[in-house]
């Protein structure tokens, strides 16, 4: 068995928003279907950090759902910016297994256990926005982090963050997400969010011993990074 992660597949079978439109990004999808399949086994879990679907709603959102579904292994998901689809955990639930999404787990303020490992993450927030409305989400994204660390430490086994926004760069942090990771002596953390040309020292870095990695879609050429293999 192997631990997965890629983030920002930015699908949409059901409006029109083609992300192939993007340099890099034609045929998308044909390339995400066919590197995910030859890497990833049924046994294998793939987290997928975020900005799943451009469809507004989980109706809407059905046919990007069913092709996530029918890729090889199990997948865990988690809210990205762009996930406007995302309702509470009960409807997201009742929705995939009214739909037969059996291969689908939502992350929401919970953990899962994977092998030896445990996910643990939530969407995050920008690390330089100052308004006061900011803030507060930003309080409840840190919240949220430290609800998911509190269950997977139930769970036992090492804690692997994931989130959607980056907590830090070569020059920034956000430090109430980055604290949380410190407190609780998680060593690694992966995200998304970033696209096109991403500076090397962003996409993989180490601050105070933890050690960040991008995972997003077109960062990875559309192939699943491993992160373990047990």
């Amino acid at each position: 068995m192997s631990l997965f992660a890629i983030g920002d597949p930015h699908l949409s079978f059901s409006c029109n928003k083609p992300m192939d439109i993007f340099k890099g990004w034609d045929d998308y999808v044909t390339k995400l279907e066919k590197n995910w399949n030859s890497v990833v086994t049924c046994e294998d879990t793939v987290v997928i950090p975020g900005d799943i679907s451009w469809a507004m709603s989980l109706e809407n959102a059905k046919k990007d759902f069913e092709f996530i579904n029918n890729l090889n292994g199990k997948k865990i998901i988690l809210k990205g910016n762009h996930d406007y689809w995302w309702n509470t955990k009960n409807k997201m639930n009742g929705f995939l297994t009214e739909n037969g999404f059996d291969s689908i787990k939502i992350l929401h303020n919970d953990a899962y256990k994977v092998g030896d490992f445990c996910i643990v993450g939530t969407r995050g927030w920008f690390y330089d926005d100052t308004c006061e409305a900011d803030k507060k989400v930003l309080l409840r994204e840190a919240g949220r982090l430290q609800l998911s660390i509190n269950e997977a430490k139930k769970l036992g086994g090492e804690i692997i963050a994931f989130l959607h926004y980056p907590p830090v760069s070569a020059s920034q942090r956000c430090e109430e997400i980055f604290n949380v990771l410190v407190e609780n002596n998680i060593k690694r953390c992966f995200f998304g969010h970033l696209h096109g040309f991403v500076q090397p020292e962003n996409a993989l870095l180490e601050v105070e011993g933890v050690k960040f990695s991008l995972v997003s879609a077109d960062k990875l050429n559309f192939c699943p990074k491993i992160i373990e293999k047990f």
